[in-house]
Formats: structure tokens, C-alpha cells, sequence
């Protein structure tokens, strides 16, 4: 049986990810930090394994890791989701807005990646699925150390798939467009609304659209699909 390992895995597009991957049979183990009770419902409701992770912290990530092993028996699946979300005018950054930005999208991922490569590329197949944005891709006003992070990210996917590729192991990118979760959460609705309008489809993405995507390049016949960089929002931006 396949697994998957999911970080922020408890909410939105993670938890989406969760139930799209236990739904096409794989055995799951999810991390979360902050949101123990929606943790511990979805691991309920799916029968994926919770387990608590900082993936800003090395030991924390390589304990997290070691446990999902333990659970899953092995790791054919990372998906890099963990992330947060913060509107701030650059002048106003500071220095640990930027430290915490960056070591939760960008960290996190190199932290998790390199845990699990090694037994990947022993049994010669894996798959990375990292969760960039559009504005990793396009930049975002107000949102610079967001947009760094992801666009760090995108560099990450491209450069990482090329040196395992021969290794039987994929990494790609999937960049979500303007998507209903609670990181919109700060926005009004006539912001949400022109934000809809700006999408030429007309209306704002779902986490359960991007976690198809997700799941989509997980397949093992996704194995000539790596180094790419796939956009799911609507056309907004392009």
C-alpha cells in the first residue's frame, strides 16, 4: 500500500489533502503544530495518524519523520504544506516576521525533504509535492516575505528535482491561486470579491481543487512529471 507523509495537514488545504489521499487508499500520517482539536478530528474522521510537528525545527521534523516511519512502515509520498499567512507593509516587517515566514515554507521544506530522501532514494521512488503560490510566481504587495518564501520554494522544486531525478524520486510545485480557507480570513468581502472578479473562471478556488492536483502528481504514473511548477488558480495572474 502506498503512503503519504502531509505537513499542516490539520486544516484547509492540508486537511483536504489528508481526506483526498485516504480516499485513494494510501495510509497517511499528517503534522500539525497549533490546532490539536482539528487534528485529532480529522485523524477520527480519515484513520490518518496526527502527529505533532514544529517543521521549523530540525529535531522536531527528523522525531516526526522517524514516527511516521514507524506507522507507515515507509514514506512513498511527502507533500510540503505547512505554512502561515500574514498582510504587512515591508517597512513594518520584523526581522522574526521574516525568520518565521521563510523557515516555515521555505525551512520547513528543506527540513522535511532531506528526512525523508535518503529511504527514497534507496528503494528508487518517491514523490515531493510542494505547495507554492501565485504569489511565489507574480509577487504580492503587502506580502513580501510571503512571496519570498514561496518563490524560495519554487527554486527549491526546480533545483531538487533535478538532483534526484535519476533516483527514481519527482518533486514538483503546485502554486494555488486565490483559494476559500481561513487564510483569507483577514480579507473583506468586497476584497474577496474583487479578488473573484480578478479570476478569469469567475470565482475563488477550493482546497479540494488543489489537493486533486496534489494527489494527481503523487500517482505513480506521474513518475515523467518533475521540476514543474503547476498552477492552479483560475487564471488569476497569468
Amino acid at each position: 500500500m502506498l503512503t503519504a507523509v502531509i505537513t499542516g495537514g490539520s486544516r484547509g488545504i492540508g486537511a483536504q489533502t489528508v481526506r483526498a489521499f485516504c480516499a485513494a487508499g494510501y495510509r497517511v500520517a499528517f503534522f500539525y503544530l497549533h490546532s490539536e482539536a482539528c487534528a485529532q478530528a480529522l485523524a477520527r474522521q480519515t484513520g490518518a495518524c496526527a502527529i505533532r510537528c514544529d517543521v521549523r525545527d530540525s529535531a522536531c521534523v527528523q522525531e516526526a519523520c522517524a514516527q511516521a516511519k514507524r506507522l507507515l512502515g515507509h514514506i512513498d509520498v511527502l507533500v510540503n504544506n505547512a505554512g502561515v499567512a500574514q498582510q504587512k507593509l515591508f517597512t513594518d516587517l520584523t526581522d522574526a516576521d521574516w525568520r518565521d515566514m521563510l523557515d516555515t515554507h521555505l525551512t520547513g521544506a528543506f527540513l522535511t525533504a532531506r528526512a525523508v530522501l535518503p529511504e527514497m532514494i534507496s528503494r528508487r521512488y518517491g514523490r515531493i509535492i510542494n505547495v507554492g503560490s501565485i504569489w511565489g510566481q507574480v509577487g504580492a504587495s503587502c506580502e513580501v516575505h510571503y512571496s519570498a518564501a514561496k518563490a524560495g520554494l519554487i527554486g527549491l522544486t526546480k533545483a531538487l528535482a533535478k538532483e534526484v531525478a535519476p533516483s527514481g524520486v519527482t518533486v514538483n510545485c503546485v502554486c494555488p491561486g486565490v483559494i476559500e480557507t481561513d487564510m483569507l480570513a483577514s480579507f473583506t468581502p468586497d476584497e474577496l470579491d474583487a479578488l473573484a472578479q480578478d479570476t478569469p473562471v469567475g470565482r475563488l478556488g477550493t482546497p479540494q481543487e488543489v489537493a486533486r492536483t496534489i494527489l494527481w502528481l503523487a500517482d505513480p504514473d506521474s513518475g515523467f512529471l518533475t521540476g514543474q511548477i503547476l498552477g492552479v488558480n483560475g487564471g488569476f495572474g497569468q
